[in-house]
């Protein structure tokens, strides 16, 4: 393959990683969150923004070198629940600031979760380090249920 045809696939999962990222722009906290009763080890709100950007560049270096590992005809196989992941990862957002729905939210986080193992799993198959630039993003999506969890509970969820 040829470096340019490698950088345009790096491309393409950028952009299609940060299209996810937009619903959490789209639907900021805002004042509603800010009301709400938070947890014990809620980080403050900057650290939301820095932590999203490294997953979401982590997550498009992930796709990137699992597409150049994978053979051809098992690339859809291997790629289609990293899709489905990150309509996950954008409807959580959704669910959760722009709905008030901490329930929703956390079915969701429940099916993102799953989505997250799973995409590990067929990374894993064709490029060991496609499948570890993902650990942070689950122990990260890990954390968010926990997040999701005590905020619903502690606000009579």
């Amino acid at each position: 393959m040829t470096p340019t045809r490698s950088l345009m696939i790096f491309l393409g999962w950028l952009v299609l990683v940060m299209l996810a990222a937009l619903s959490g722009i789209a639907t900021p906290p805002g004042e509603w969150y800010a009301g709400l009763a938070k947890p014990p080890l809620t980080p403050p709100n900057l650290a939301f923004p820095i932590a999203w950007s490294t997953l979401y560049l982590l997550m498009a270096l992930a796709a990137w070198r699992a597409t150049l590992a994978a053979p051809p005809a098992a690339r859809w196989h291997i790629l289609w629940p990293f899709v489905a992941q990150l309509a996950a990862n954008a409807l959580w957002s959704i669910l959760f600031f722009g709905l008030h729905g901490m329930g929703l939210a956390l079915l969701d986080l429940l099916l993102l979760w799953g989505l997250i193992v799973l995409t590990i799993r067929r990374f894993a198959g064709v490029s060991h380090l496609a499948a570890w630039l993902l650990v942070p993003y689950l122990a990260w999506v890990s954390f968010a249920a926990y997040l999701n969890v005590a905020t619903w509970w502690f606000n009579g969820g």
